[in-house]
């Protein structure tokens, strides 16, 4: 969770994405979504400004219950998203020294709902977060989540032709 009242001490990482939104629900939020939901999660902030000196400042915005809205109903749209993974709790409208922003707590999505992509196609809207940034994920990754997002995990299943050689003695006593 961020201390908002320390919101100038907060910088874009890994787990942190401030979007102005003075204009509306901005488009990138979307890919900021997917890239959280495919890695660790994270919050993001609308009505956070980054200033030239990288801290974060908020700003009121006009109509916060409008931005919410338009989220929710995007959110729940499978051609936007692949899958909501929020609940209320994930999506508020907090004040900052007097000016309203909206929170969205993006958790980390479970293997089986992974790939976590947008706009309705895994190749092209499917991210991941590294750093402050969102970036496509590669046909590797996006094998690899298909694959972690089976039923059966590859460390669930049984090797019928490996004896107990094929152990450390020395971790089996342990």
């Amino acid at each position: 969770m961020i201390d908002l009242k320390n919101i100038e001490k907060y910088r874009e990482n890994n787990r942190i994405e401030a979007k102005k939104s003075l204009g509306g629900l901005p488009k990138s939020i979307w890919e900021t979504y997917s890239a959280f939901a495919n890695t660790l999660g994270g919050i993001i902030l609308l009505g956070v400004v980054e200033e030239s000196d990288k801290t974060f400042r908020a700003i009121d915005l006009p109509s916060p219950e409008k931005l919410v809205k338009e989220f929710w109903d995007s959110v729940n749209n499978p051609n936007k998203a692949s899958v909501n993974l929020l609940t209320d709790k994930n999506v508020r409208i907090e004040s900052v020294e007097g000016k309203r922003i909206v929170v969205i707590e993006v958790p980390r999505a479970q293997r089986y709902y992974k790939p976590v992509y947008v706009d309705g196609n895994p190749v092209s809207g499917t991210y991941r977060r590294s750093g402050e940034g969102d970036y496509h994920c590669s046909e590797e990754e996006l094998k690899a989540m298909y694959r972690d997002a089976s039923v059966k995990t590859q460390d669930m299943l049984v090797v019928e032709e490996m004896d107990s050689k094929a152990f450390c003695a020395d971790s089996i006593k342990s």
